[in-house]
């Protein structure tokens, strides 16, 4: 992918914010930067259309608790970079916390218009649910997006279906599901292009949403987040 959504905190072009390669897999950024405004824990689509980036915890988060929380997050996101096929970035949640975005090309975890994981799609989940076993305390969110060929209908439900799929795998692997929010966002939230075959092919992609959740904020605030 060579744009980031709309919210998403290094510019619009992803080889603008210091890419590197780990492993098989790739880590953008290492800081989560200035977010556009009231977009800051939202993916804002073009017309306007939000979806959160985590759970609103309901109290404001110290600075102090932010950075060990930030922390926590660039370490497990250097983890998550050794996956194979997947993009890994920093991003801000809707406490205003670093997050962490992981991006799956659709191709790679669907055949076309399919909603049944493939074998290998399956080996790269069981590899991100067992790096996520030391983090308990987060919320994911799951939201699968399409291109624009065909309706609004279709694509909502394709959507759907694939999120719901890599969400229902990954509690079978041990994630608890009251962590886990997954939803289809059709074409909503385009990255790139739909007007050519690239750019299309950028925009079916599924997005793991990794956030603090009140025990982790908690704990950072009692000095007891390692």
């Amino acid at each position: 992918m060579k744009k980031f959504a709309t919210i998403l905190l290094c510019g619009a072009l992803v080889m603008g914010c210091g890419m590197s390669n780990l492993g098989k897999g790739s880590l953008i950024g290492s800081g989560a930067g200035a977010a556009l405004g009231a977009g800051i824990g939202y993916l804002i689509g073009g017309d306007g259309q939000a979806a959160a980036i985590g759970a609103a915890i309901g109290t404001a988060v110290g600075a102090g608790t932010g950075a060990v929380i930030g922390n926590k997050m660039d370490k497990k996101a250097e983890e998550l970079a050794k996956l194979e096929n997947a993009q890994v970035e920093t991003v801000t949640d809707v406490n205003g916390l670093k997050a962490i975005k992981v991006t799956f090309d659709s191709g790679i975890l669907f055949d076309f218009n399919k909603s049944t994981l493939k074998t290998d799609a399956k080996a790269s989940l069981d590899k991100f649910a067992a790096e996520m076993a030391d983090m308990h305390d987060t919320n994911i969110n799951v939201y699968g997006h399409t291109d624009n060929v065909g309706t609004a209908a279709a694509n909502k439900k394709v959507s759907n279906q694939r999120a719901n799929m890599v969400a229902s795998y990954l509690e079978k692997k041990g994630i608890d599901k009251n962590r886990i929010v997954a939803e289809g966002l059709s074409f909503d939230f385009p990255v790139a292009d739909n007007e050519t075959a690239e750019g299309r092919a950028q925009n079916r992609r599924v997005e793991i949403y990794i956030s603090a959740n009140e025990d982790m904020v908690k704990a950072a605030e009692q000095g007891q987040l390692n």
